[in-house]
């Protein structure tokens, strides 16, 4: 269930809603590494060195209370434990594909600029 957060239904902008929900340091890496299908914490952990187990986690509980990542514990030993999109969190596809797209020309300007 998606928590409700106090300043949400103040919010007049829907941008800052978006943000609300999907800003963060990693956030918005973690959903997009995503959208490629299941991953499990260790995996996610590998492709995030700089992020600290436990903000992961964090980032990770957030995302699920709000209804974008489902995280589902096997009964094994070891335990494993995959989070997924769910079909809410997949609907951000274009969002964050749209801001590697455009992330990818901000890294080229930069580039360009530093260059010159």
């Amino acid at each position: 269930m998606a928590r409700v957060r106090a300043d949400d239904s103040k919010s007049q902008c829907a941008v800052e809603a978006s943000l609300g929900v999907i800003g963060g340091r990693w956030k918005g890496v973690v959903l997009f590494y995503l959208l490629a299908g299941k991953h499990r914490f260790g995996e996610l952990r590998k492709r995030l060195p700089n992020c600290s187990q436990r903000m992961l986690t964090l980032q990770l509980r957030e995302l699920e209370e709000d209804g974008l990542v489902k995280r589902t514990v096997y009964a094994e030993v070891p335990p494993r434990v995959e989070y997924e999109l769910t079909p809410f969190g997949r609907s951000l596809e274009p969002v964050l594909t749209g801001l590697r797209e455009w992330g990818e020309r901000y890294k080229k300007r930069l580039q360009t600029l530093n260059a010159a």
